[in-house]
């Protein structure tokens, strides 16, 4: 199975810290990350109860060091966009739609839960590949943040192992960058460029590319951005030139 990782972004209450812990082992999950928590004492050890042992190994990182070494980032919000003319938070996908997107994947996943108060904002959206949220009643939607673990932890307890290998997040950046630099070489327009962007990484990050796959579109990428730059000259006659001009 993935390795998950359940990430709690700048929490701000030690005792649902502790009732994480403990719903994430009621469903097999032990891997916790804490980015800034707050001072932690015996109250977060008594809501942990019998999971400990995933609060005392908790590991506290930056969410920089949690993007960096994660190959699928997961953002969890209950603010959703009303059209997909708003894409930061579209499209968002239910617990259940989430188990499927991540059950073949051999990786490091990690799943944000945002501040009690006003959860994640739209810089962490944008920098995460998924958005997931949990269906809630109109009447009264908020989630205590355990709970919310708990559903999905619930959802995606018991996963099979998983099957391929996702592209990195360093070669996932590094398409990212590619796409971005085509979208100037293309003279796309530079107010629409942002968004594009994030389009583009909203699709590719819910395939799930491969390193084969990314590396292939990067080279769909190169011959384009090749052609645009030698209109009507066969790529094949550029890369025998090349070999030419080094030998």
């Amino acid at each position: 199975m993935p390795q998950v990782d359940i990430v709690l972004v700048e929490p701000l209450y030690e005792g649902n810290i502790g009732f994480a812990a403990r719903v994430m082992k009621n469903f097999g999950f032990h891997n916790m990350v804490l980015v800034n928590p707050p001072k932690m004492t015996m109250e977060a050890t008594a809501r942990a109860s019998h999971a400990k042992d995933v609060l005392e190994s908790a590991e506290v990182l930056t969410l920089e060091e949690v993007f960096h070494r994660s190959d699928l980032a997961v953002a969890t919000t209950g603010g959703l966009a009303k059209s997909v003319s708003h894409p930061m938070r579209m499209p968002y996908y239910s617990p259940s739609e989430l188990r499927e997107m991540i059950k073949n994947v051999d990786g490091r996943i990690s799943i944000l839960f945002g501040r009690e108060n006003w959860g994640l904002n739209n810089e962490e959206i944008a920098r995460c590949d998924i958005v997931a949220t949990i269906p809630t009643s109109a009447e009264y939607p908020v989630m205590n943040i355990s709970h919310a673990i708990g559903v999905i932890c619930y959802e995606l307890a018991h996963l099979p192992r998983g099957e391929y290998l996702l592209a990195n997040k360093v070669e996932m950046d590094a398409l990212y960058a590619h796409f971005a630099r085509f979208l100037e070489g293309i003279s796309h327009p530079i107010e629409k460029r942002e968004t594009t962007l994030l389009l583009a990484k909203r699709v590719l990050g819910r395939t799930n590319l491969t390193v084969r796959e990314a590396s292939t579109i990067h080279g769909v990428l190169r011959r384009t951005e090749w052609h645009l730059k030698h209109p009507g000259m066969a790529y094949e006659e550029k890369t025998r030139e090349h070999w030419d001009e080094e030998e």
